[in-house]
């Protein structure tokens, strides 16, 4: 497992005071009152304001003092220590958790490895299978087990089959 988790993307800077607006990739924005600490990139930053709104999180970084200093961060990629993130709730998972796990079929026959989750109404999940791309949605009867500790996700053949991109 990671020992830091992606928790957003910084979009642009907002306003005159060097403020910047984050994505969140949390299941919830407030999460970030959480944060005392966040690195951009690999470089740390103490937290000394945040907002949210819009479903968007506006933080306010010490040693970002204006616009200039935020601009230098847009598209930069916002993570946390995993001891600082809240655990999961229960069917729950961190993607950081879930890529290169192995996919597999209840009877045991290895699909592919996941390479990437993309957010959605339904979570659509890309697998690299022998080298071809195949998405499919984290759908209801699709996955029956998920254990991050082996690295594996289950899933049932014949639904995978009926839903997935080939």
């Amino acid at each position: 497992m990671t020992q830091t988790l992606n928790v957003g993307e910084i979009l642009k800077p907002q306003g005159i005071r060097g403020e910047l607006k984050v994505k969140p990739f949390t299941d919830d924005a407030e999460v970030f009152h959480n944060f005392s600490r966040v690195f951009v990139e690999d470089v740390p930053y103490k937290v000394l304001s945040v907002r949210t709104g819009g479903g968007m999180v506006f933080l306010g970084l010490k040693g970002v003092a204006d616009r200039n200093a935020a601009e230098l961060l847009r598209g930069k990629q916002l993570y946390v220590p995993r001891e600082n993130a809240p655990a999961p709730a229960e069917g729950r998972y961190y993607i950081a958790d879930l890529l290169g796990c192995t996919v597999r079929t209840e009877e045991g026959e290895v699909l592919g490895i996941l390479t990437d989750v993309r957010g959605a109404a339904t979570d659509i999940y890309t697998l690299d299978m022998n080298g071809k791309e195949v998405l499919f949605p984290a759908a209801e009867g699709v996955i029956t087990a998920v254990n991050v500790e082996e690295g594996a996700i289950t899933v049932s053949k014949k639904r995978f089959f009926e839903v997935a991109v080939l």
